[in-house]
């Protein structure tokens, strides 16, 4: 429970419906560590007590949970390693499989609990033997291309309540329960540990000696042209155009960055088109193994329509994708999730684009 009205209409729905409900908010920030800038982060003191007041109103049991070391090391660490290979992450991925799931499940077995819940727009199906994500009724919410790490022991015990309803929805259940200031309460998209989600001053305040480190690092074009200096290559990604302080009399691009060199190749956007991808990581759900090769809709980018493409296996922990349309903007670190129709083939971490 992060003290947002989805989670609490989850477990309210459970609790109607007869589960033995215990509540749990994961207190993963370390303000010592971020700062007091981040604001309306999910688990806030303000969140976790909204949280707990919740359960005590509908009458469940609430637990907090303090995972801010694992936090830390696992998801914040992966982060600024990530962007220090030139990578862009994405640590909600991550965070998800490693410490929501991860701790969860700790907690569900030490507790004698079958299932763990939580308030994500999916649904988890089973078929022929494997569990896997399909996605939620609500398209503007849908939340399955966070959730493609998520394996068949997680999948098997998870319920998600309000994959079958829309946001609007599930703010009316809880207005019509008489909790008007939750059914108003606004989300947050940001990176929750990331203050005013800059990353680049993240960064730099993770790293002290970041910026005379790498300052003064090379812009080429994509025939290895000299076009002048930046202020380091972890302070772009692919696709940027805003920002790069360089007139070259028409747009120009991020295409690709090179850490070992602190060198940023720099284009024009029909530069940045790709005809496909290769993902490492990999995580399938509703086969076990892609044995052929098979169309799906692969989405690299959360709320994206996805592109037609062909998935196939290139051995046993990679896929793969080629597409029948260019798509320009894939960055390395990033996430691609392949569907069919409205389930999850699989998905992992995009390695390469071509």
């Amino acid at each position: 429970m992060s003290g947002g009205v989805d989670s609490a209409v989850t477990a309210m729905l459970l609790h109607e419906e007869g589960y033995e409900v215990v509540g749990v908010t994961l207190n993963i920030l370390d303000y010592n560590y971020i700062g007091e800038r981040v604001k309306n982060p999910c688990c806030s003191l303000e969140s976790i007590m909204g949280a707990k007041d919740i359960a005590e109103f509908v009458g469940f049991s609430h637990t907090i949970v303090d995972v801010k070391k694992n936090f830390r090391e696992s998801v914040i660490g992966s982060f600024v390693d990530e962007y220090m290979t030139g990578k862009t992450p994405n640590p909600c991925i991550r965070c998800n499989s490693e410490i929501k799931w991860g701790e969860m499940l700790k907690l569900a077995d030490e507790w004698g609990c079958e299932k763990i819940a939580t308030g994500h727009y999916a649904k988890v199906k089973f078929d022929k033997g494997r569990y896997f994500l399909s996605k939620g009724n609500d398209p503007l919410k849908d939340q399955s291309y966070f959730l493609w790490a998520l394996d068949q022991k997680s999948l098997s015990r998870t319920l998600f309540p309000l994959g079958d309803y829309t946001k609007p929805e599930v703010r009316s259940m809880a207005f019509v329960r008489g909790h008007t200031l939750l059914s108003q309460k606004q989300e947050n998209f940001d990176i929750c540990f990331v203050p005013d989600n800059d990353y680049r001053l993240f960064l730099k305040e993770s790293i002290p000696d970041l910026e005379t480190r790498y300052n003064g690092g090379k812009y080429i074009d994509v025939n290895g042209k000299f076009l002048g200096y930046h202020k380091g290559y972890m302070n772009y990604t692919i696709g940027q155009r805003k920002g790069l302080e360089i007139a070259m009399g028409v747009p120009y691009y991020v295409i690709n960055i090179d850490a070992a060199t602190n060198t940023v190749v720099l284009g024009e956007k029909e530069e940045l088109n790709k005809n496909g991808l290769v993902v490492k990581d990999l995580n399938l759900m509703k086969y076990e193994s892609i044995n052929k090769p098979m169309e799906a809709n692969t989405m690299v980018r959360y709320k994206s329509p996805g592109i037609l493409s062909v998935i196939s296996s290139r051995g046993t922990d990679k896929i793969g994708i080629d597409f029948k349309a260019n798509i320009q903007g894939i960055a390395p670190g990033q996430s691609a999730v392949f569907y069919e129709e409205d389930d999850v083939i699989g998905g992992g971490i995009i390695e390469e684009s071509f």
